[in-house]
């Protein structure tokens, strides 16, 4: 047991740093995914990516802000609320809620962005609303907005071969110096056997 931990090289202050630094790397990457896809998954809420700076300096360009779900009765003066610029078209923008006013037709919201000195023209109708701005995360819109648009088709296969590879090669890795110790420990205990004339 001695003779052994005497063979093992001694690690110094790098060597626990560069462990430090992974498992902080790794945390930090679980907690992203986390806030990213694994809770909008899990809740129904939906990732977007705010791409003007409308709603600086609260959401700026870039954020990713993850859109929950709202019954219209649920929103509130002050709620930022993402909501299609025409109703059935896919075009949709994240404004904060100014007032609410009942007519005709219903409750609609009048919005306008924080970042913005004028009210937008038209009311929103709750058939426009998508949801309400839950939790944002800055910097992550880009890369999000990268992998779910056209760059998606070779992105993700890309990084999937990355992946597969790095993983074959730390396997090939770990077989190779399972087999380097497997002859070593062979070769020392054949030099150590006794011999007979």
């Amino acid at each position: 047991m001695s003779a052994r931990r005497r063979r093992q090289p001694r690690r110094g202050v790098l060597y626990y740093l560069g462990l430090g630094l992974s498992a902080g790397l790794l945390a930090f990457l679980l907690l992203v995914g986390a806030l990213v896809i694994a809770i909008p998954a899990l809740s129904g809420a939906t990732p977007m990516t705010i791409l003007t700076s409308s709603m600086q300096p609260t959401y700026p360009p870039g954020t990713l802000i993850i859109v929950k779900p709202v019954e219209p009765d649920e929103i509130r003066i002050g709620d930022a609320i993402t909501y299609q610029l025409e109703s059935g078209k896919p075009e949709v923008v994240t404004h904060r809620v100014i007032s609410i006013a009942a007519g005709d037709d219903g409750k609609t919201f009048v919005t306008q962005g924080d970042n913005n000195a004028i009210a937008d023209a038209e009311a929103v109708l709750p058939v426009q609303v998508r949801g309400a701005v839950w939790y944002s995360v800055p910097y992550i819109g880009f890369a999000n907005t990268v992998v779910n648009g056209e760059a998606r088709a070779w992105i993700v296969p890309a990084l999937a071969v990355l992946l597969f590879g790095y993983a074959g090669y730390m396997f090939a890795s770990g077989v190779h110096q399972s087999m380097r110790r497997r002859r070593r420990a062979v070769t020392r205990d054949s030099s150590s056997a006794p011999t007979s004339l």
